[in-house]
């Protein structure tokens, strides 16, 4: 019986793909005095110890095509995807068509407050196409779009 119950519970758990775009592999290296010193692996734990009824999925990749793949391959089946696509989200079109072809929910985040930025990285391809945008409030803003995700009905 309680076996059944523990299957259950994981049947039931929350499922939300983090999916981080190029140079974001080098978060605690690059620029820490835009990005800080902390690597996501590192903080990816306190998500999960802050969020341990919610199944998290993590992906990385400096190569839009496999950001795209990974989209397909989970965007039917979870509950919501936090994606923060770099230099992605002020190029790509077809990451943003990713976006709009599957079903789960999508809130985009940056860590630094882009808008304070470069003029190039003031327009979002990814922005239309997702529930919600988290700007400039560090690594704290994929813990936000968590929430916010296992909190839609």
């Amino acid at each position: 019986m309680l076996s059944a119950l523990c299957a259950g519970a994981v049947r039931n758990m929350k499922k939300i793909l983090i999916l981080n775009g190029p140079n974001l592999n080098l978060l605690g290296k690059r620029e820490p005095h835009i990005y800080g010193s902390r690597t996501f692996v590192d903080y990816l734990e306190t998500i999960e110890e802050q969020f341990p009824e919610v199944q998290i999925h993590y992906f990385q990749s400096n190569h839009e095509g496999e950001l795209i793949d990974k989209i397909h391959e989970l965007g039917f089946t979870i509950d919501g995807i936090v994606i923060n696509a770099g230099a992605y989200t002020h190029t790509s079109i077809a990451i943003a068509d990713a976006l709009s072809a599957v079903t789960a929910p999508t809130v985009e985040v940056h860590i630094s407050n882009v808008h304070a930025r470069e003029s190039f990285r003031h327009h979002s391809y990814l922005s239309a196409k997702c529930k919600g945008v988290i700007v400039g409030l560090g690594l704290m803003g994929y813990a936000m779009a968590v929430r916010y995700l296992i909190s839609e009905p």
